[in-house]
């Protein structure tokens, strides 16, 4: 029997405006996925999916989990009809939208398989099998979801327009940051969005010239301030942020309303997280005795779901 585990991830600055190169913010956050490789007399591979989740995502997910698993495989060069096992995920990430679940998978199975079958594999090539076993999920995936998962800490992510692969840079902070997430229940395409924003871009380019000028100077701030453990101001750069998704179309009123109600329930900062139009927001917290203040503020609000955890170690 062997274990692993990936951890989930939340964009912290950076939606859409990661679409025209210009750079992200991810954390890998502390709730993660566990994976338990047990060995079995049958041939094949066998899933035991106790992952906690929102109603309705495991079984949508499963055609593509089963894609991602036999990726992962293939690229391990482990023959499941040879040796069977059967794979029990759990943890304490709660598989939604918006939050790397299925990247946390992928690092989680990655890890137990290598632990099993003695592979030895180090971080970078657990990385490179996650991302193999997104592509399941994805497609192409950008491989940011698990890049965080599987290296924790903070993500500095630029797309390469030209083509070529994304820059990753990790970085760690010196101590843990506070970190409440809550979905609205609602889902939306990411490709709708994602071209909604490109027309209004089209129609208007000086508008989005002056939008990303002001993002970028905000994202390298916020690097700068988490850096500097001041989460003050990365609270303050959080909610300009938001102003900034905001002028983009791509909140909603169920999302600025988990805002606003996150800050005033002592929040330092607060904005949706992920695609938008629905998903989920995060806000951070300056202590863990306010971070349940908030959770519990936004679940008598009739949010679909509600998670506190850390990040940036």
């Amino acid at each position: 029997m062997a274990t692993g585990s990936g951890k989930g991830k939340a964009i912290l600055f950076g939606e859409h405006f990661v679409v025209y190169g210009l750079p992200a913010l991810a954390a890998g956050i502390a709730s993660e996925t566990t994976a338990v490789i047990t060995r079995v007399r049958s041939f094949g591979w066998k899933l035991v999916d106790n992952r906690p989740a929102m109603p309705g995502y495991k079984e949508k997910k499963y055609e593509e989990q089963k894609v991602s698993i036999d990726n992962i495989l293939k690229h391990l060069n482990i023959d499941p009809t040879e040796t069977g096992f059967q794979i029990d995920l759990g943890g304490d990430l709660v598989c939604a939208s918006g939050i790397g679940a299925s990247a946390a998978s992928c690092v989680a199975i990655a890890r137990a398989l290598s632990d099993e079958y003695s592979l030895g594999l180090d971080d970078d090539q657990i990385n490179e099998a996650a991302y193999m076993g997104e592509m399941g999920y994805h497609g192409t995936p950008s491989g940011l979801d698990n890049t965080a998962s599987t290296f924790g800490g903070l993500i500095w992510f630029v797309r390469d327009l030209n083509g070529g692969p994304p820059k990753f840079e990790k970085l760690k902070l010196g101590k843990a940051a506070n970190l409440v997430i809550a979905s609205t229940g609602l889902t939306a395409s990411t490709k709708v969005v994602v071209g909604d924003v490109r027309k209004k871009k089209d129609a208007d380019p000086d508008w989005f010239d002056s939008i990303s000028s002001e993002y970028t100077q905000l994202v390298n701030d916020a690097r700068a301030a988490l850096i500097e453990l001041n989460f003050d101001k990365v609270g303050t750069l959080m909610n300009n942020n938001h102003e900034l998704l905001q002028q983009l179309t791509v909140s909603c009123k169920e999302l600025d309303n988990l805002v606003a109600i996150a800050r005033e329930s002592g929040a330092i900062g607060a904005k949706m997280t992920g695609t938008g139009r629905g998903g989920n927001m995060i806000a951070l917290a300056p202590d863990e005795t306010t971070m349940d203040k908030i959770a519990e503020a936004l679940k008598e609000s009739g949010a679909a779901g509600v998670w506190t955890t850390s990040f940036g170690l």
